[in-house]
Formats: structure tokens, C-alpha cells, sequence
């Protein structure tokens, strides 16, 4: 005759291992599931601007200042195993001495289904657009992408993109805000 926490033992055992193999079967189940999102990026305006870095305060540097509009619908990507979505815009270009930038410049968090019809009309970046060589001349034209992270209850986190730019060529530096 077993004792009583031997049987306890027993029971959580099974409990756990049945929990996992249904978490496992989630987790795989969202795998094969297939989602395209469509969306579009219009770049309003891209403006740049010679301006002091506040960490450098004697050292001026080139910002870049973009508005843009997007309108994307990321409903396909809600399943019984998506949590939130992470969705950015980000812009990727050459400086001149030929090395990548992919720079993140706006970002929102999609929690539910109903919210995820993102429409952001003249949205301004959110993050700095400079460039680490402090100039953007003789740089290739940028490509403004939207991106997207499905972030599961359980599982793999995916990625995806749902919209993308031509490339626009960044403009020579102003001298003041207006």
C-alpha cells in the first residue's frame, strides 16, 4: 500500500506532464499557422537638421526628423496562442563608408485584437534618426520598412514585415530648426 505523498507525488506528476504536453501542443500548433499581413508606409517628409548632441554639448551632429503615415492591418496575426504584438518602423541605409544602419524610429504595442488595425497619420519618430559618423552625406537612399514581433503565451517568438518604402535619399543638412 502506497503512503499518502506517494499518491500526492503520483497525481502532481501526471498533472504536470499532461500540462506540458498540452503547452507543447500549443506551442506547435501555432507554428503552422500562416499570417500575412498587409499595410503601407508613406514617408511625408525627411528632413535634416545640424544640431549640438546634448552628450557632446561643443560637437554638432546631424538629425534626422521624419513624418510618415501607416496604415496596417495585423488582425491575421491574433491566434489562440498570440499574447501582444511588438510593431516598429524602422529605416535601413548605407553610411559612406559602406556599413549597414537599421535604426528603429517609432514603436506601439498591440495587446488585442481589436486594436490591431494600426493608423498613425503624421507620426513623427519617436527615436533619433543620427547617424554615428555625425554626417549624412554620400549615404544610400533609405528604405523605411514596418516590422512586427508576434510575442506567444507560449512558444517562439515570430517576425515578420508587413509593409516597405523604395529607397528615399536623405537630404543635405539645414542649418537651423524652423
Amino acid at each position: 500500500m502506497h503512503s499518502a505523498l506517494a499518491r500526492i507525488n503520483n497525481v502532481s506528476s501526471l498533472f504536470s506532464t499532461c500540462l506540458m504536453v498540452l503547452l507543447a501542443a500549443v506551442a506547435l500548433s501555432s507554428l503552422f499557422v500562416t499570417a500575412d499581413p498587409k499595410g503601407r508606409i508613406d514617408v511625408v517628409s525627411l528632413k535634416v537638421y545640424n544640431a549640438k548632441a546634448k552628450r557632446y554639448p561643443f560637437k554638432e551632429q546631424e538629425f534626422g526628423f521624419v513624418k510618415f503615415d501607416v496604415d496596417a492591418d495585423l488582425t491575421p496575426l491574433f491566434n489562440w496562442n498570440t499574447k501582444q504584438l511588438f510593431v516598429y518602423l524602422e529605416a535601413e541605409y548605407a553610411n559612406s563608408q559602406g556599413v549597414n544602419n537599421t535604426i528603429v524610429l517609432w514603436d506601439r504595442i498591440v495587446s488585442r485584437k481589436e486594436d490591431a488595425h494600426v493608423v498613425v497619420s503624421s507620426g513623427r519618430n519617436k527615436y533619433k534618426l543620427k547617424e554615428l559618423y555625425e554626417s549624412f552625406k554620400n549615404t544610400s537612399p533609405a528604405t523605411f520598412s514596418l516590422k512586427y514581433n508576434v510575442m506567444p503565451y507560449v512558444g517562439l517568438l515570430t517576425y515578420g514585415e508587413a509593409a516597405r518604402t523604395d529607397g528615399q535619399e536623405i537630404p543635405e543638412a539645414r542649418d537651423a530648426i524652423a
